[in-house]
């Protein structure tokens, strides 16, 4: 291929990637306030499948939460201790809902849920990663927040749904976590040549959904 070919098939490339982007960040715009973070319509669960089922249903429904659980499945791929990265996130995220139930406050939580993903995408968009210690402390520190917001669907149910919810959103989180890091894994050792193209790709997107998120919590 020629250097004018490839010089022009790069240029389409990247505006179809700009196209992709603006396509991506409308559709969050449109259909965020449509998605609602209660799998339940705002029901309290109150048994333990109700409780299992909003638990599990809470991350993915929620597309900032979902967002930051890709994302630091991802920052994990080629860590020696990946798993445990995840880990420290979904432990603290138990914390975060224990200080929900206990009535204490962790002011701007949407806004800090919101600046987490944007964080954790930009992280991916650099070619030098922190160590596992550190992400671990960044995504326990998010996970406070996360959990905090999962506190609200929960609030006034009994012991049952409580344990089935808190197991839940847990075992949901973790998994897609773990997937995340799996499938990064593969494709890091497929792409060699390139090994962080997909990486900077999956920041970008993760990026845009926390601005839109941001943008609406500080603006609505």
């Amino acid at each position: 291929m020629s250097k004018d070919r490839r010089f022009a098939f790069l240029n389409l490339m990247q505006s179809r990637t700009v196209i992709v982007f603006l396509v991506l960040i409308s559709t969050f715009l449109c259909a965020q306030r449509a998605i609602a973070h209660h799998p339940m319509g705002g029901k309290t669960p109150s048994n333990l499948f109700e409780g299992f089922f909003s638990g599990l249903a809470h991350p993915l429904i929620g597309l900032d939460h979902f967002a930051f659980v890709v994302a630091i499945g991802l920052l994990a791929v080629g860590q020696v201790r990946g798993a445990f990265i995840p880990a420290g996130f979904v432990l603290a995220a138990l914390a975060g809902t224990g200080i929900h139930l206990l009535n204490l406050d962790l002011p701007a939580a949407e806004i800090a849920i919101a600046g987490s993903v944007i964080v954790f995408g930009a992280l991916l968009l650099t070619p030098n990663k922190p160590n596992w210690m550190v992400l671990i402390a960044l995504g326990a520190l998010a996970g406070l927040f996360h959990g905090y917001a999962y506190g609200e669907a929960i609030v006034g149910a009994g012991m049952t749904p409580l344990v089935a919810y808190l197991l839940g959103f847990t075992f949901i989180q973790y998994g897609v976590a773990l997937v995340a890091m799996l499938i990064g894994n593969a494709v890091s050792r497929k792409s060699a040549t390139q090994p962080l193209s997909w990486q900077r790709f999956a920041g970008l997107v993760i990026c845009s959904i926390g601005v839109v998120f941001l943008s609406n919590s500080v603006l609505g």
